[in-house]
């Protein structure tokens, strides 16, 4: 009885571990625009991933870019919110 005890108490811990690992992180993006007369920054785009932190951050920092459009150039910084 024992034993059958400890190893349930191991897999129930295991399980609890395991599964709390992965919750929703919320990836904020905000653009920036650069140019003569300086800079603006404005909201972009908001990402949510059911990941553990190291994939969150990952796949949020993937959503980085420079690039220039019709307003100029600009760059997309993102960060995840705690």
């Amino acid at each position: 009885m024992k034993k059958s005890s400890l190893i349930l108490g191991v897999l129930l811990l295991a399980g609890v571990t395991l599964g709390s690992c992965k919750r929703e992180y919320v990836c904020e993006c905000s653009k920036t625009y650069t140019g003569e007369g300086g800079s603006t920054t404005e909201d972009y785009a908001k990402y949510t991933y059911k990941d553990d932190r190291v994939g969150a951050e990952d796949k949020c920092d993937a959503n980085e870019k420079t690039d220039s459009d019709l307003l100029g150039t600009y760059t997309v910084n993102c960060t995840i919110d705690d």
